[in-house]
């Protein structure tokens, strides 16, 4: 006996398996629920939760992009990069949620803090994180000049070390 597939039968099928091939990927793998370090040798997943709990500077500064005062919690990003790298790497390459990607000098400085709560509430992708990088004296320059802010990272899904 010979059986024929419908069209539809044929398309679903080939759905089917692109949707599984896609949920196999790795880009489609990484979730906002870790941030991946790379050194080069090796690749470190940090679960968002343990950088979270391990969030223990907390301030209050005026936020450019929402141009309100909120209260930030984090981690001294200086003392993460050391921990996992054993020392500061001269440049840092991110990778955020959004694929913005981006190679930055002069990270060892406790001011740049590595943000997870916002106003007591963990940040989500909608609330550019769940984590980012931003400094906490701005020193001399103008916060409503946005411009200034330019090494601000968001959305951070990865960092390398670029030694």
């Amino acid at each position: 006996m010979i059986m024929f597939q419908s069209g539809r039968d044929v398309y679903g099928r080939a759905l089917a398996v692109l949707l599984g091939a896609l949920l196999l990927s790795p880009a489609v793998q990484a979730n906002p629920d870790s941030l991946l370090l790379h050194d080069g040798e090796r690749e470190i997943e940090l679960s968002i939760e343990s950088l979270r709990e391990r969030a223990d500077v907390e301030f209050h500064f005026f936020e450019p992009y929402l141009t309100e005062e909120v209260s930030i919690r984090g981690l001294v990003f200086r003392d993460l990069l050391v921990e996992h790298f054993g020392r500061v790497p001269s440049q840092l390459h991110f990778v955020a949620w959004d694929d913005y990607d981006v190679t930055l000098p002069d990270w060892d400085d406790p001011n740049w803090i590595l943000v997870t709560h916002q106003d007591d509430e963990p940040i989500s992708l909608r609330q550019r994180g769940p984590v980012r990088l931003v400094e906490r004296d701005y020193g001399s320059r103008d916060p409503g000049n946005l411009r200034n802010f330019n090494d601000w990272v968001w959305m951070i899904r990865s960092i390398e070390a670029v030694w």
